[in-house]
């Protein structure tokens, strides 16, 4: 299993999903994180192995996800997630160097989606398609600069209000910082300098999740050991 099992109890399963595997797909042949935690709970005698999606990663995204193990759970744990009450932390590494006014801030737009091209992309408020967008937030703050001979690349923490397609990696591009490793939304410029990085993978990991026990009540954290460029 490629997946990593880093909490669970009767209620709720929390997991490491590593990058380039889906939370879930209908393509048959093609494993999940889903189908991987149906087999884990299956060979562990749960004849009826009960795994309810509360939340999702883009599949070359990883980093901290939580399921539900019955129906009440995954319906508390996704009232959480979409009245804003999880927090959900990210790390990315992007390109370029922020100036000192703008090393912390807050993202508001409005994301329109294009299912053909699986992609989204931002819509100023004026624009005739406003509407047909939906409304995304986020907070960033850098955390330390990374010289890579001339270039330079920037790690940031961002806190997530939303949960829109691809959200984070079209925002921080729209500001002219793209995620390394992003082939969709990347620019030459972020390109080549992941590539002198010398290194695989979109560099966007889902490091932080806290949440309620949707039983219980308690708060919960759940934190990443090591970021994958570490």
């Amino acid at each position: 299993m490629k997946t990593t099992i880093l909490y669970e109890d009767s209620d709720m399963l929390v997991c490491h999903k590593p990058a380039g595997i889906a939370v879930q797909t209908a393509s048959i042949g093609q494993q999940d994180v889903v189908s991987e935690l149906k087999n884990y709970l299956a060979g562990k005698g749960d004849k009826n192995p009960y795994v309810g999606v509360v939340h999702r990663l883009d599949q070359p995204v990883e980093g901290v996800l939580v399921f539900g193990k019955n129906q009440k759970a995954t319906a508390s744990l996704s009232v959480q997630i979409q009245d804003g009450k999880a927090n959900k932390i990210y790390r990315a590494l992007v390109y370029g160097k922020f100036d000192e006014n703008s090393k912390e801030g807050v993202l508001e737009n409005i994301l329109l989606k294009d299912a053909k091209s699986n992609s989204s992309r931002v819509v100023e408020a004026g624009n005739s398609q406003a509407k047909l967008g939906k409304k995304a937030k986020l907070t960033y703050k850098v955390l330390r600069e990374i010289v890579v001979g001339e270039e330079i690349c920037s790690e940031v923490e961002i806190k997530l209000f939303t949960g829109r397609h691809h959200q984070i990696r079209v925002q921080m591009s729209n500001i002219g910082h793209p995620i390394l490793g992003d082939t969709k939304y990347g620019n030459e410029a972020s390109v080549q300098l992941y590539s002198a990085l010398g290194r695989k993978g979109l560099k966007l990991c889902a490091y932080c999740l806290s949440l309620v026990h949707p039983q219980n009540g308690k708060p919960q954290v759940f934190t990443l050991s090591k970021l994958p460029w570490e």
